[in-house]
């Protein structure tokens, strides 16, 4: 109800719940205020209008009952701040998830303009990285001849099994840059010098959210692309033959055989639901700085790993 109310995307992490109450705790309570004030601001135009007082009081309230008010409430606000707000934060943002929870461990480095994506090898441990080693080949400067031989390096593609914390360090080589998952409910700004851990928990694969992103549209429709989309069903032509295929991305060509074929309406998904975005402007090409996250099942996570430690055995 939350996400239809307040227009929030689609929820894919454990975490994800509680972010949106309170978000919509706080729309309410800001309604509430909203309503109050506006009463008061109508009350006081009738109250206090030329009629009922044809001559101003230039002295006004007499008492100080408004400065006490004023000091208790923000008293209130300060012990809520400190013995409440404050120490619960502190405790949730530190929870991390536990070595008996295996948690998968990955290193984000933002650059102008992509996500340069870290895995320890099958050792577990984190290759050194030197800035003297950066190159167009090897962007974050891994030292391969250490415990970096095994790393996995991806660009842009941010692979997690679902159900299974995740903690991410995030840094970035040049400016600030903002890692954000919006599905996930998960931003941090990456700070030149520093290397800020997050976690969170994905519960929901990249295919499911995508198949509850499906939807039935109408050609011809205008300002979309549909290129950043793939049909859910076989397209046919009117003698019964594919044209394309269940699955398959809606480029121009795709796109005109559909038109050729007299097609009208398409069932749709996006191709990629879990996109990385920067949250932060960070240079001219600030709209090309998008990632993607795959969130698999256990088992496909851990055959997409263990290609991926082959291929880099063979660079």
């Amino acid at each position: 109800m939350l996400q239809k109310l307040l227009g929030l995307p689609i929820n894919a992490s454990a975490d994800g719940g509680g972010i949106d109450l309170l978000n919509g705790t706080m729309h309410l309570l800001m309604a509430i205020l909203f309503v109050g004030w506006s009463l008061m601001f109508i009350f006081i135009l009738f109250r206090f209008n030329r009629r009922r007082h044809p001559r101003a009081d230039h002295e006004g309230v007499r008492t100080h009952a408004s400065s006490y008010v004023e000091a208790v409430v923000a008293v209130l606000e300060i012990i809520l701040l400190v013995t409440l707000s404050i120490p619960f934060w502190s405790k949730k943002v530190s929870a991390f998830p536990t070595d008996a929870q295996n948690p998968v461990r990955v290193r984000v480095i933002a650059q102008q303009f992509a996500w340069n994506i870290q895995y320890p090898g099958p050792d577990g441990k984190f290759g050194r990285t030197d800035i003297k080693l950066v190159s167009d080949d090897n962007p974050i400067g891994l030292d391969r001849k250490g415990d970096g031989k095994d790393d996995v390096v991806e660009l842009n593609q941010l692979h997690l099994p679902v159900n299974r914390p995740a903690i991410i360090e995030i840094t970035t080589k040049d400016v600030v840059h903002s890692f954000f998952l919006p599905l996930l409910r998960v931003k941090q700004d990456a700070i030149p010098g520093m290397m800020i851990p997050i976690h969170f928990t994905p519960t929901d694969t990249t295919e499911h959210i995508r198949q509850q992103m499906t939807e039935t549209i109408t050609l011809p429709v205008r300002n979309r692309n549909l290129e950043l989309y793939i049909t859910t069903e076989d397209l046919k032509d009117k003698d019964g033959n594919v044209i394309v295929k269940k699955g398959a991305m809606l480029t121009a060509s795709a796109m005109k055989k559909v038109n050729d074929a007299g097609i009208t309406a398409l069932t749709i998904a996006p191709f990629n639901p879990t996109e990385i975005a920067c949250a932060q402007l960070c240079g001219i090409n600030h709209f090309k700085m998008k990632g993607y996250l795959t969130v698999e099942t256990e088992e496909q996570f851990a055959k997409w790993y263990a290609q991926e430690v082959e291929d880099q055995k063979g660079e």
